[in-house]
């Protein structure tokens, strides 16, 4: 009885011996699309994201790793009056560079929990352009303007979740929640740092995604 007991309570709180070995590579990353439009006030919002990322076991459960991309989120709206039409469209496209580390900690044979620190940092450009069309007696004119100006931005996330090996080479993951900080700041005359605070976890957004691991 004892033997059965001591053999639950392994299973239960993760106590086993299966670890992922140093020297083990593997592959990830986030592709995303995204497009919301409003009717009722002529909006659109589309965003787009690809991150492919490399992982690198420097030691047992330990891994460090890069992810190089690229993100962009466009918006935009249209208002007119009786005499005047006002297109506007802001572009905001940024080169994503995001090293990390890794560390996991056993629950069972094939089931991990890990935490993450990465530094994430964005190399971009917020775009403006506006076309003003005005019709007055039959008459049209056209204006058009366009401004540009580059951004940078970096942050510090600590993010938590769940690895799970379905065989050798393919695991399922799930992050769940960040904690975090970031800071950007638009290179022109004048501008000021924003900056981002995250806390909690949020059952209701778990993100999953796919692995490729090289070996194990």
């Amino acid at each position: 009885m004892k033997k059965i007991l001591l053999a639950g309570a392994v299973a239960l709180f993760g106590l086993s011996n299966a670890q992922i070995a140093k020297g083990t590579t593997y592959l990830s990353g986030q592709v995303g699309y995204s497009q919301t439009e409003d009717n009722n006030d002529n909006t659109k919002v589309e965003n787009f994201k690809v991150l492919p990322t490399v992982g690198y076991f420097v030691d047992t459960n330990l891994a460090v790793g890069l992810g190089v991309g690229y993100k962009t989120k466009k918006n935009t709206e249209t208002t007119s009056t009786t005499t005047t039409v006002f297109d506007a469209e802001k572009t905001k496209s940024a080169f994503v560079v995001a090293p990390f580390v890794r560390k996991y900690w056993t629950l069972a044979d094939k089931l991990y929990i890990f935490g993450q620190l990465e530094v994430p940092m964005e190399f971009g450009q917020n775009k403006v352009e506006g076309t003003t069309t005005t019709t007055i007696g039959g008459n049209t004119a056209t204006t058009s303007s366009s401004t540009k100006n580059n951004y940078t931005s970096i942050g510090v996330n600590v993010k938590p979740g769940l690895d799970y090996f379905l065989n050798k080479n393919w695991t399922i993951e799930a992050t769940i929640g960040e904690f975090g900080y970031n800071t950007s700041k638009e290179n022109v005359d004048g501008a000021k740092r924003v900056n981002d605070y995250k806390f909690g976890l949020n059952l209701t957004s778990v993100t999953f995604g796919v692995k490729y691991v090289f070996g194990k």
